[in-house]
């Protein structure tokens, strides 16, 4: 399988980031993308704890009722004690080898979008030096 990497860096507009994640919601039921695109959300604090990495992940994006009042509780949290939190978005593609086209689309269609265009973007292909970093991390977030 052939997995790619998108990763956007929203700073610290929560609301932007939770519109992006509605419109790949959006697209997972409309398209039936269930595995094929998965999403998760990397949270960290701005001013930095002396880790050298500005904090560690604080949440991300989970399926179902209670990742939904998880989701609702840290965003009023971050909301009220983290002002200056930095939101990355990382988005996993996991298309089959025979689907090449299908990743290709989304891979353009993507970052082209509304909510995405005014974030940050890197794309992170299977073949990149950040590959095995950048999938450590997005199975590090839960």
């Amino acid at each position: 399988m052939a997995h790619s990497y998108l990763i956007f860096d929203f700073g610290s507009d929560e609301d932007a980031a939770q519109q992006a994640r509605h419109k790949i919601e959006g697209w997972k039921q409309a398209f039936r993308l269930d595995k094929k695109i998965l999403l998760k959300f990397d949270r960290r604090e701005s001013t930095g704890d002396g880790s050298g990495k500005g904090g560690a992940p604080k949440a991300s994006a989970g399926e179902g009722k209670g990742a939904a009042q998880k989701k609702g509780a840290s965003k009023e949290k971050e909301g009220k004690s983290e002002p200056g939190g930095n939101v990355r978005v990382l988005v996993r593609l996991d298309f089959s080898d025979h689907e090449k086209l299908s990743q290709q689309r989304w891979l353009d269609r993507i970052p082209s979008e509304a909510p995405f265009k005014a974030a940050n973007s890197e794309t992170v292909r299977q073949d990149a030096p950040a590959f095995a970093a950048t999938a450590e991390l997005f199975d590090s977030l839960d």
